[in-house]
């Protein structure tokens, strides 16, 4: 589904990744740890998108995204790739539902059609009483529900989560853990996650270690 080639990325006299190759096969929970400074958010980003290499290819389903630009760069990640971050980044004046919908409605889609969806996704992850809630009415997990709702609403084939459980208590990071489990089976979602909850990596397919911009062995 998604291939890196020898991507390296620097900062200045920095090299932060040196080199790296990546498989990510559709239905799978991968998750990417390593002590801070690794590099594990850098190629986050770069695989999501949100960054460019330095050099080497990056394909998704075979098509180069390395070389899109522009427009067509933010379409396409607007309706194929999915986005979850430690802090929600939820719009404050927005309700739940609102807050959903706000990617499709970005890819031009009619409000009736988006909303429904946007409801159905809800609904699933349990939050069918909050729809009309805006964030300061939702606990965290809520919040990061809503977040997860809203990176599934255009039907993504990968979602990236960088820290998704870091501002979690316990309890709440092993239910978005089972929901990311639950949208794998049920659903064949892709998942890519930088994390360093060990608990949360022992429940994904596989543990990608990096460590000074290389894969561990």
């Amino acid at each position: 589904m998604l291939s890196g080639k020898d991507i390296v990325k620097s900062y200045g006299s920095l090299q932060v990744l040196k080199g790296i190759d990546v498989d990510i096969h559709q239905g799978e929970i991968v998750s990417i740890v390593g002590s801070s400074g690794a590099g594990k958010t850098t190629l986050l980003h770069i695989l999501g998108t949100l960054e460019k290499t330095d050099s080497g290819s990056l394909y998704f389903e075979g098509e180069k995204m390395h070389q899109l630009k522009g427009k067509d760069l933010a379409n396409f990640r607007n309706k194929r790739i999915g986005f979850v971050f430690q802090f929600h980044h939820l719009l404050p004046e927005f309700t739940a539902l609102e807050n959903v919908s706000v990617p499709a409605w970005i890819a031009g889609e009619s409000s009736s059609k988006v909303e429904k969806r946007a409801s159905q996704l809800l609904e699933r992850l349990g939050l069918s009483d909050k729809m009309e809630s805006k964030p300061h009415q939702l606990s965290g997990g809520e919040q990061q529900r809503v977040a997860v709702a809203r990176a599934l609403i255009n039907q993504p084939g990968i979602v990236f989560a960088d820290e998704p459980t870091g501002n979690l208590d316990s309890a709440n990071a092993t239910s978005l853990h089972q929901l990311f489990q639950q949208l794998r089976d049920e659903l064949q979602q892709t998942f890519v996650i930088v994390t360093h909850n060990q608990e949360l990596a022992a429940m994904s397919n596989r543990v990608l270690h990096l460590k000074d911009g290389r894969w561990a062995s």
